[in-house]
């Protein structure tokens, strides 16, 4: 990836809008589908929040620090990925949370959408852990190491493995590489690619294995002791940039936008955050048209 992302740590100090200004900018905004003329963000027409894992406490923080502002919430769980971005696309969503950059480029080149990302959240580094080796250095040649089989993190995985210099990629890997891309007469290990879920319960059979992120605090697991992982900092990270995502016509909905500056000014929500993710997450501030651009590249990249 050639379009550099600039991570920062959030800025705790955005304006938090008073009283007047926020009906102001109620009254302006666009009413969602299916709400006759209602502005969005009112009780007649609350903005509708699609998420994956809404019984993490730290939603319930941002529910309440949203409304303090005067702007009406309600959080959608859903059971799985598959589903917000259609709802989104669909009206019964005004926004969604869950995805990095790279799934929502897949999921728009694939329904032939255009939802697009107004916000970042954070990137999460993928680790690779080992019951058996302090470091990646210490794997003899020949042992196994898993990746896991979906198709964003077992790329990822592979480019963390030749990062820590186990395997070799084919043209030097991408965020689309798969287990049939290792060189093996030039990697160290053999890749073997499993269940996302089953990684992390595998390790006593393996080498090492790369854990989602979403399976390390299940796991007993301490981010701090991943013997490889990627670095957030590197420019070629910016696609697993967490987001906000909505329909193209709505990405200056000035309420929807402020969503997004709640979540990224408000210290609890994301302390709640950090403590779901494992303690791996490092939150970013992005600006919204580089978020846009690396979402181009990325789906320009998968329709190649």
């Amino acid at each position: 990836m050639s379009h550099r992302i600039a991570l920062a740590r959030p800025n705790r100090s955005l304006a938090t809008a008073g009283a007047l200004g926020l009906a102001a900018l109620l009254v302006g905004c666009s009413a969602a589908s299916g709400a006759d003329d209602a502005a969005l963000g009112t009780a007649e027409n609350p903005v509708q929040l699609g998420v994956v894992g809404a019984s993490e406490p730290y939603w319930a923080t941002y529910e309440a620090a949203v409304e303090a502002e005067g702007i009406e919430l309600e959080i959608v769980d859903f059971a799985d990925y598959n589903q917000p971005n259609p709802a989104t696309s669909e009206g019964e969503l005004d926004l969604n949370q869950f995805q990095h950059i790279i799934y929502l480029a897949d999921y728009n080149v694939n329904a032939g959408d255009d939802l697009q990302p107004i916000g970042s959240t954070a990137i999460y580094p993928i680790g690779l852990y080992s019951d058996k080796y302090a470091s990646a250095d210490e794997i003899p040649d020949g042992e196994t190491v898993i990746v896991p089989n979906d198709d964003t993190n077992q790329a990822r995985g592979l480019l963390v493995l030749q990062s820590a210099g186990l395997v070799s990629l084919q043209d030097g890997g991408s965020p689309y590489s798969t287990v049939a891309d290792v060189i093996e007469e030039e990697s160290r290990v053999t890749v073997q690619a499993v269940d996302a879920a089953i990684t992390a319960t595998s390790l006593p059979d393996v080498a090492a294995a790369i854990v989602n992120n979403d399976f390390i605090e299940d796991a007993g697991l301490d981010p701090e002791s991943a013997i490889a992982q990627d670095d957030p900092s590197d420019p070629a990270a910016a696609p697993y940039i967490n987001v906000f995502a909505t329909q193209a016509e709505l990405v200056d909905d000035e309420v929807l936008n402020r969503l997004v500056e709640i979540y990224q000014s408000n210290a609890d929500v994301q302390a709640g955050a950090l403590e779901a993710s494992g303690g791996t997450g490092l939150f970013t501030v992005t600006p919204k048209a580089d978020l846009q651009a690396a979402l181009a590249e990325v789906e320009a990249e998968l329709q190649q």
